[in-house]
């Protein structure tokens, strides 16, 4: 690199570097966080289990709900139950929505499973509580819109939590501090390619 290009590098660098010291010095408030994952693309899930594990590496309490999935066996259930077994890891068990083809029942295992989520949400000792899947909860009306988004502001103070999946309204994406799109551009599946152990299950 010549000195020219290596000096309007370094110039570059020092700017960007004062932006993100401001930005850090300016976020002065200490408190848990709420994310919302969405988006049409692959990753969303996989995003939340990173933050629990991150969480579980400071060795911070947490607790995982996952709405829609349980039917068939996953890698991070398998973690989770294996290798954290002081993990609060609750799934609804009923698989995708468009297996079951039960609205009723799927309603039922809902509010069922949200009770769950509800007393998650209202522990101090848990750091972290992820909700998987649980816009198509509000997107399919299997759950009461404020009932949940009530929940979640209320949540303790020092409690982060993440929720995922698809859609879900407006509503969950104004209350949460930081929403997140996923966006599907190439996926292996749509070229015939079989789901992966260990990469997408």
């Amino acid at each position: 690199m010549s000195n020219s290009k290596s000096a309007k590098h370094n110039a570059s660098m020092e700017k960007q570097k004062e932006k993100i010291d401001k930005r850090i010095a300016e976020a002065a408030e200490e408190r848990g966080v709420s994310i919302l994952l969405t988006g049409n693309g692959k990753g969303k899930s996989s995003s939340a289990f990173g933050m629990a594990m991150r969480s579980l590496g400071y060795g911070y309490k947490i607790g995982i709900v996952q709405f829609i999935k349980g039917a068939m066996l996953s890698g991070e259930e398998i973690f989770i139950k294996e290798k954290h077994p002081e993990v609060q890891f609750y799934q609804m068990g009923t698989g995708f929505t468009w297996d079951t083809q039960n609205r009723d029942s799927d309603i039922a295992a809902a509010e069922a499973t949200w009770k769950v989520s509800e007393a998650m949400l209202k522990d101090e000792s848990l750091h972290l509580v992820v909700l998987d899947e649980l816009t198509y909860m509000l997107a399919y009306s299997y759950l009461d819109e404020e009932m949940v988004l009530s929940a979640i502001r209320n949540r303790p103070a020092a409690q982060s939590v993440v929720v995922t999946g698809r859609g879900g309204g407006k509503g969950i994406r104004e209350l949460v501090d930081t929403v997140s799109e996923i966006n599907d551009i190439k996926h292996a599946f749509k070229a015939g390619i079989k789901a992966r152990k260990g990469v997408d299950y």
